[in-house]
């Protein structure tokens, strides 16, 4: 089977992040790749200049348009912009009774551009965590979430990955991307069967722009056919490995895209 994936999410010109990122990780795995979007945003890989959020009720027609006539096997909700669209997507994704949704909680740009409005945060919090499959948030992701203040460090992420969990999701993917002084980056898993740690050697490089959609598309994009210890196994490695292919391309100078088709195109250009 082919799955069939939506992606509900803001646009990135420069094709590294958002809904191009999702689009392309989706493709590159096997799957087929929707998108909804719910804001325009004006970017590049040195930061974010300014967004438009979408009118709530034409994000939802989108939604409807694509549920109504097409069979979604997965859904990743990445940027909402405000808590109307949130909840405007909530809605849908229950009224459309959507399986295998991950979530990534967009809330701070790589440049430090908050790309969602504070009022979103408890909408996110409260009507789309309880809808996800998989939550995905990085370390500032989840201390908004959590609404603390954390100095994290691994031992404090294996503490607070189950309150994450309490806030309803099936499982919860926290990131441990931002830790410093590791040669490793360690993910943690965590759902009804306890916690399960997720290591890959830490790239060194200025090209991670879009990191966290394409590790939360790839994810999306596996769940159909794989159970989600083996999907977010499977999503680490593909991302890992479009990382570590990144020097191939040439693309922007600041913070670069990840090589997405690094497994088609080998690194030569065609």
């Amino acid at each position: 089977m082919i799955a069939n994936v939506l992606s509900i999410a803001g646009t990135d010109p420069t094709g590294g992040a958002g809904i191009h990122a999702d689009i392309k990780t989706v493709s590159a795995l096997g799957a087929y790749a929707m998108a909804a979007v719910t804001a325009v945003v004006a970017q590049n890989t040195r930061g974010v200049r300014s967004f438009v959020a979408l009118d709530p009720d034409f994000v939802g027609e989108q939604i409807d348009a694509v549920f109504d006539d097409v069979r979604v096997d997965a859904v990743k909700v990445g940027m909402v912009a405000n808590a109307r669209i949130a909840e405007t997507i909530a809605g849908r994704l229950r009224r459309h009774a959507a399986r295998n949704v991950v979530l990534d909680p967009v809330m701070v740009a790589k440049s430090g551009h908050h790309l969602l409005d504070p009022e979103a945060v408890s909408a996110i919090r409260e009507h789309l965590v309880p809808l996800a499959t998989v939550i995905t948030p990085n370390l500032p992701e989840a201390a908004v979430l959590l609404g603390a203040d954390e100095a994290w460090s691994l031992p404090r992420m294996r503490e607070r990955v189950g309150d994450l969990w309490g806030l309803g999701p099936d499982w919860v993917l926290l990131k441990g991307g931002h830790l410093d002084g590791s040669e490793e980056s360690t993910d943690l898993l965590h759902g009804p069967s306890g916690t399960i740690a997720f290591s890959a050697p830490r790239i060194r490089t200025r090209n991670d722009h879009g990191t966290g959609c394409t590790l939360s598309a790839a994810i999306a994009a596996l769940l159909p056919t794989r159970p989600v210890e083996e999907s977010v196994r499977e999503a680490k490695a593909y991302m890992h490995d479009a990382l570590a292919a990144s020097g191939a391309l040439e693309v922007g100078q600041g913070h670069g895209p990840l090589h997405h088709f690094h497994r088609l195109w080998g690194g030569r250009p065609l």
